[in-house]
């Protein structure tokens, strides 16, 4: 029975193996053999930027580095070891290990003494499955000192640095353990001995370099490290478009804004590995492109001159007492028929931590993101909005002398004008003409010494006609976290004549450009943009690849209005700066580029950074402001300039129009000084055919 029982196993054993070879024999086999295709992006440079005349201004400074690609079968003992090998041939930064880092590594360095941290009753608890793995890692981790993490060396720290680099990315995907300060011999050697360390390899990576320092650097905003990767309010939304973790991406502004565009197109490599993950083959799919490159509107010659002089207007304001709150000056150059952004300055003054000194340093992005009461720069909308309600009409007069209004402390211009109409009322920027007008639209009536009733509704009239310029509405600047500026919640019959000269909601700089522009081009709110071209990146430095995409002007609407009261608005501009007593006579008088524009001051209360000085009221101050557009006849620029808290008391230095009138100058000069290549003579050309389509 015994034999018989045994022949019988056999026999099924046998029969079981010739089942296996003969039927499935096939199908194992090709199981064994079976590889799978893995695909791993690697990535490229970002996209250059470059000003409207081709001048570099953001570029890709190579560097060398080192990186790490783990393999999917590698275990972290064999990364431990190649991490030892590798720290013994470079320096590695250990500044970014923290205290948790090291007990992690104590314990992986220390398998027995870390064994040794629990006790016999404990793993008798882990035996029953009272404790588990994670339970027990903890006890470790609370019970290793201070005398234990002393043990650890100068040279088991720098292997800890790249441990952690080597752990933080993903299986056969590229990973940066070191790219700053890499020696010549440091990579030498690191190539040398790539043999014995698996997954190590040398290569050239980039870091974004800004030709001219800190200008504009506000603007251009910046890119994440790979230390930093995807940002974590983002994160899913850019693994789901291809990206890796680790990728650096655009986290402000233009960076940010044109992602898609300056990111490019992946390297993609395809990595055939056995069913244990084992890379048995790699094949490079496609080798990738740099990301394209921005052509941005910018003037970067007359940035720089403009920064300058705004630096130096402010340096010379500061001397002045009153002045003692003044930090800070925006400028915005603009084609008015385009909405190229030609110029867009602004800087500040602060007070370094260290030194305790005083410094200049680059605001150019409060353009956009700060606003101010700006005076009497938006009387041209309101005298346009007087016209539309039928308030006013061209050479409608009223008398200029101080309104007395009971309750309220007597409201005048800044002297008596007596009888003036709506084009002297611009010139000599009568506050007085803009109440009046705003009464007859309000509905109301004015008595001396008499209440004065109006109908709060023209709150939303004047709004909603200033917003046609761009005034307390996005301009459409394609840059993110642009403001809207403030609207005042309360509505009183005062307020209202406030609003009116600028001294009630407030404005951004970009919008006070896009409303002078709006006037200078006969109407049109034109979409301001910094970037004029995406091109193709080419292999040559230093030059432009062939256009993919020119950025064409862009009209977001045309205000209300006749045509014949935008030109007499234009020519109260004129009057302003050229004409008799014009209230920017004085700065602009004699200018060849026969300027038109609008002076302004606000009465206002300072909530700067040194705001928490001064208790519950805040010092009131003189905000100066000034809009501008040249030659009146057939504008090419339109100016906005903006100084904040630029003196207390009623007079002081007039820094916006000093500042205006050399910017002025200094485009004018400019454009004299440089001859034109012949491709800036037919973008010339083409802009000046806009100009006329637009005119007319």
């Amino acid at each position: 029975m015994l034999f018989f029982v045994i022949f019988i196993l056999f026999s099924v054993l046998i029969l079981r193996l010739g089942l296996v070879q003969i039927v499935y024999g096939e199908d194992f086999k090709r199981e064994i053999e079976r590889t799978e295709d893995i695909t791993v992006n690697n990535p490229v440079p970002r996209g250059k930027m470059y000003d409207r005349n081709g001048k570099v201004i953001v570029d890709n400074t190579p560097l060398n580095a080192i990186t790490y690609t783990k393999y999917q079968d590698t275990s972290l003992e064999e990364m431990l070891k190649t991490a030892e090998r590798l720290a013994q041939l470079i320096n590695k930064d250990i500044s970014k290990v923290r205290e948790r880092d090291k007990q992690d590594f104590w314990i992986l360095k220390n398998p027995e003494k870390a064994k040794a941290k629990i006790t016999e009753e404990e793993w008798d608890k882990y035996e029953q499955d009272e404790l588990d793995d994670k339970d027990i890692y903890n006890l470790q981790l609370k019970r290793i000192n201070e005398r234990d993490l002393a043990s650890l060396t100068l040279q088991d720290l720098e292997t800890l640095a790249i441990f952690r680099e080597f752990n933080s990315g993903y299986a056969l995907t590229q990973q940066i353990v070191k790219n700053e300060n890499v020696t010549p011999e440091e990579f030498a050697v690191v190539s040398e001995n790539l043999e014995d360390l698996p997954g190590v390899d040398t290569t050239t990576d980039w870091e974004r370099y800004y030709a001219f320092g800190n200008t504009l650097k506000t603007v251009l905003g910046n890119v994440t490290s790979s230390d930093e990767g995807l940002p974590k309010d983002k994160l899913e939304e850019y693994l789901a478009r291809g990206y890796s973790r680790n990728d650096r991406v655009g986290k402000s502004y233009i960076e940010l804004q044109y992602e898609d565009v300056l990111h490019g197109q992946k390297g993609k490599v395809k990595n055939v590995t056995d069913k244990a993950g084992k890379i048995l083959s790699t094949q490079v799919v496609s080798e990738g492109q740099r990301g394209k490159d921005l052509v941005l509107t910018i003037d970067m010659n007359l940035q720089l001159e403009i920064e300058k002089i705004i630096e130096e207007e402010l340096w010379n304001a500061k001397q002045n007492s009153k002045s003692a709150l003044l930090d800070r000056a925006f400028v915005v150059l603009m084609n008015p028929h385009t909405g190229e952004i030609l110029t867009m300055a602004g800087k500040q003054i602060s007070r370094n931590a260290e030194t305790n000194k005083q410094e200049m340093s680059d605001f150019a992005l409060g353009n956009i993101t700060t606003s101010y009461e700006v005076g009497s720069v938006v009387k041209g909308a309101t005298i346009l909005t007087g016209y539309n309600t039928g308030a006013i009409k061209p050479g409608s007069t009223h008398y200029d002398s101080p309104l007395l209004i009971k309750g309220t402390p007597p409201k005048a211009s800044w002297k008596n004008f007596g009888n003036i109409n709506d084009l002297r009322a611009l010139q000599i920027s009568s506050n007085v003409y803009m109440w009046k007008t705003v009464i007859e639209m309000a509905g109301g009536h004015y008595s001396p010494n008499k209440s004065l009733p109006v109908d709060l509704s023209a709150f939303d009239t004047v709004r909603q006609s200033f917003s046609q310029f761009g005034l307390g509405t996005k301009t459409g600047i394609d840059l993110p976290n642009e403001s809207t500026g403030y609207t005042g919640p309360v509505k009183r019959s005062g307020l209202l004549l406030d609003l009116v000269i600028g001294q009630y909601d407030t404005y951004t700089v970009m919008q006070l450009a896009q409303y002078v522009s709006t006037i200078a081009n006969g109407g049109y709110r034109v979409q301001p943009h910094i970037v004029k071209e995406i091109r193709e990146p080419v292999l040559e430095s230093n030059q432009l690849g062939p256009i993919v995409k020119e950025i064409e002007p862009t009209i977001l609407n045309r205000i209300d209005g006749k045509d014949e009261w935008i030109d007499r608005v234009k020519e109260g501009f004129r009057m302003v700066m050229q004409v008799g007593d014009g209230t920017g006579v004085s700065t602009f008088k004699g200018a060849e580029y026969n300027p038109a524009g609008k002076t302004g001051t606000a009465q206002a209360y300072y909530d700067g950074p040194e705001r928490k000085k001064f208790g519950k009221e805040a010092p009131k101050v003189m905000n100066l402001s000034l809009v501008s557009f040249a030659p009146y006849d057939n504008p090419e620029v339109a100016m906005a300039v903006m100084v904040p808290w630029a003196y207390q008391g009623n007079s002081g230095p007039a820094t916006a129009n000093m500042i205006g009138k050399r910017v002025m100058d200094t485009y004018f000069n400019l454009k004299k000084q440089t001859p034109a290549t012949e491709n800036q003579e037919a973008a010339l050309n083409a802009e000046g055919s806009n100009e006329t389509t637009d005119t007319q």
